[in-house]
């Protein structure tokens, strides 16, 4: 079977980092190694429970996106990372190579549209399953039934696979495809999209349901029975829809892909164990050893 297992690498950074926080892990040195030692448990782990022909790690750059050039407000609102998180980007991404996994990035797009790009061409090229590994909600708009959406459990609740009727069924859509259009009515703050002011999720749901698509339910605001919602959606409705267009995952990124690039490589186990030497990883380098 072909899977390719494609991990959102920043999101994992930063959910391993947060993850340890409370009890960071500093070494000998004095070196926080939290989010590296995180990262790569979670890397390793989930190479191990899927077991992928294919694999690899996009990131983001750190210049502007198309995105900032349609909205120079977008992701205006987020704030630095901590100082550790950079400083742990050249050990994780030495790590990544070290287990044999390429990293994907394209100037002026972000690593959703990378991962984006790269399961739609996995999905047209045969592949029998395509694992994206994120914790973002986002990624459920691409879901197809060769596709899935593997998503990180937070306070307590496990990791979850989701298929076309686990997205479907959790977000009361038709079509995985919907979950970009209830993105643009409810918005998005992390990203700084806007949406439509006063409409939530139960609202947003019931809206698509009726309409289908935010295109149609502009089109169609006057068959709205609620008087507050008709009003909100004939006052701001080219804003839900621009702010679909922002929350739409790129499917054409100027990539290159290959079987060859994304075949999951033999690990480098000479440079994993020089590097778990140095960072003090003596539990994880025992158990890939």
């Amino acid at each position: 079977m072909r899977t390719l297992l494609l991990f959102d690498g920043m999101a994992m950074v930063y959910r391993a980092y947060y993850a340890l926080n409370g009890t960071s892990r500093v070494n000998s040195k004095g070196v926080n190694t939290s989010a590296t030692l995180g990262f790569t448990t979670t890397l390793y782990d989930l190479l191990k429970k899927f077991s992928p022909t294919h694999a690899a790690v996009a990131f983001d750059l750190h210049g502007p996106t198309f995105r900032h050039e349609m909205y120079a407000e977008y992701q205006a609102n987020r704030e630095p990372p901590p100082e550790v998180i950079p400083n742990s980007m050249d050990d994780i991404q030495s790590i990544i190579r070290a287990f044999g996994l390429p990293i994907l990035t394209c100037e002026g797009y972000e690593a959703d549209d990378v991962i984006g790009t790269a399961s739609h061409w996995a999905d047209q090229n045969g592949f029998d399953r395509v694992i994206m590994v994120t914790p973002d909600k986002d990624f459920g708009q691409l879901v197809t039934p060769h596709v899935f959406l593997y998503r990180f459990g937070r306070m307590g609740k496990p990791d979850t696979l989701m298929g076309t009727l686990e997205v479907q069924e959790k977000f009361s859509i038709q079509r995985p495809e919907q979950v970009k259009d209830l993105l643009g009515l409810w918005g998005d703050a992390s990203d700084n999209i806007p949406g439509i002011p006063g409409v939530g999720e139960k609202t947003a749901k019931k809206l698509i349901d009726k309409f289908g698509s935010i295109e149609e339910m502009v089109a169609h605001a006057d068959e709205i029975t609620n008087d507050k919602v008709r009003g909100l959606v004939q006052k701001y409705g080219e804003q839900a829809i621009f702010s679909k267009q922002l929350a739409t995952i790129a499917l054409d990124v100027p990539i290159e892909l290959s079987d060859d690039l994304l075949h999951l490589a033999e690990p480098d186990y000479s440079s994993l164990r020089e590097i778990f030497t140095r960072l003090e990883f003596r539990n994880l380098s025992r158990r890939i050893a």
